[in-house]
């Protein structure tokens, strides 16, 4: 069976090579497949041109059998080119075993004009185009060659995946799911810079905890605050949001950004609540062992900010800026002061329907000429307690400017004497306050 007979050129994917580039920059290696004895030299001397120019470079096999044996004992192997009729093993069986290795292959058919059976055959079994005979190798040349840039394309989408599952896994142990996936798929979309987008800002904070780190040995910081923040982090992450910065133990998220969510309010308002609990149960399970903790405080705000990555050139700091921030870390701050944990502005209680809750108050919060109106978020349960709904007409009252406010908080302190909102409340009337604008320090 002569070059001009039937031919089946088989492509593996592989890895070593580019065809992206000039030819003249990488050699492809070409396994030729036939049983004819003259083959080699009518090939090489119908190639001696990309030969000489280190483009391609041949490799030879007399049937199926000893094309696998060369397929398996050497790499580098960039495009496989078979006769059909051959002893030992035929073309197409050679195609089918080739395919049912791990990497998928193109294939391109060379047979006679109206063999269909082959061609047909070879195609079902995964052959990439075909050509008819006599064979001109000039036409074989451009078919090689406008196959090999296919795969090449596949190569590259190939680069691009594994490239891309590398970056998620690696930047997965720095960042927040979402900012991760946009990380490695869309570098472009942190690039340095900002854009203006509605987002709720949410700040944590553990009380005491600095004083605490100077107190404890290194072997219980470390777990005690990897198992902390690994518990936090993961709740933050089930409610879609991005931590953007950890310092200590606090913590910085955002919801509405990187991936812009419609409902980044409610979001925020369940992740806190659920940090909340979270929180309590760490420092009761770490108090059985004799460590004593601060509650965790939380303070969220939901508007309009400039998020982007704001790092320089040399370092990635993918972050929030603006009043709507601002005003988040200083609800945190308030806790202190309020007797509350979790503290949120009117603007996020706004955009929540069913937002359930406890006015805490006007705050004057530092900075800020005009008050804030603040809440304390509460889950559904506790939001149509009996307690709540005396504290509710209790604040009624103290927003009246009633003198009946005194009493009312006084008869809840005396009902819920560990709630410290309304401890807050009744000292600052016993001091002679009234109304809801609340100065802070």
């Amino acid at each position: 069976m002569s070059f001009r007979g039937v031919l089946l050129i088989l492509l593996p994917v592989a890895d070593n090579w580019a065809c992206g580039r000039k030819r003249g920059d990488m050699t492809s290696t070409i396994l030729v497949v036939d049983d004819e004895p003259d083959l080699e030299t009518l090939v090489q001397q119908k190639f001696r041109r990309e030969i000489r120019g280190g483009q391609v470079k041949f490799v030879f096999a007399r049937d199926g059998a000893e094309a696998l044996d060369v397929l398996s004992d050497r790499g580098g192997i960039d495009l496989v080119v078979s006769d059909i009729n051959m002893p030992r093993m035929d073309g197409l069986t050679l195609l089918q075993k080739i395919q049912e290795a791990d990497d998928p292959l193109s294939t391109i058919i060379v047979s006679a004009y109206g063999d269909m059976v082959n061609i047909r055959t070879a195609m079902n079994r995964g052959a990439f185009d075909f050509l008819t005979k006599p064979i001109d190798f000039a036409d074989l040349e451009t078919t090689i060659y406008k196959t090999l840039r296919h795969i090449e394309r596949l190569r590259e989408a190939r680069r691009r995946q594994i490239a891309a599952e590398r970056a998620h896994a690696l930047l997965s142990r720095y960042f927040s799911p979402n900012l991760a996936e946009r990380l490695a798929s869309d570098p472009a979309a942190v690039d340095l810079g900002g854009q203006r987008r509605e987002i709720t800002s949410l700040f944590t904070d553990m009380a005491g905890f600095t004083s605490l780190v100077e107190t404890l040995a290194p072997d219980v910081i470390a777990p005690l605050l990897n198992d902390y923040l690994g518990a936090m982090t993961d709740i933050v992450f089930a409610h879609g949001g991005t931590v953007v910065k950890i310092i200590g133990d606090a913590m910085h998220v955002l919801f509405g950004a990187p991936a812009e969510q419609p409902d980044h309010a409610s979001r925020a308002i369940a992740c806190a609540l659920e940090l909340d609990i979270t929180s309590q149960e760490f420092s009761r399970r770490w108090e059985e062992k004799g460590v004593m903790l601060g509650s965790t405080r939380l303070g969220l705000n939901a508007g309009p900010a400039i998020v982007g990555n704001f790092g320089g050139g040399r370092y990635f700091d993918y972050t929030a800026y603006g009043d709507t921030v601002n005003i988040a870390a200083r609800l945190e701050a308030a806790n202190k002061q309020l007797g509350t944990r979790i503290c949120v502005g009117e603007s996020l209680a706004g955009r929540i329907p069913d937002f359930t809750g406890r006015p805490v108050g006007d705050l004057l919060l530092r900075g800020r000429s005009e008050p804030l109106r603040a809440f304390e978020p509460l889950s559904r349960e506790a939001f149509e307690a009996p307690h709540t709904q005396a504290y509710l007409d209790a604040f009624a009252k103290l927003e009246a400017v009633d003198p009946a406010a005194m009493s009312a908080f006084a008869a809840l302190l005396g009902a819920c004497s560990d709630d410290q909102l309304v401890s807050f409340h009744l000292k600052r009337l016993l001091n002679g306050a009234t109304g809801v604008r609340i100065p802070l320090d």
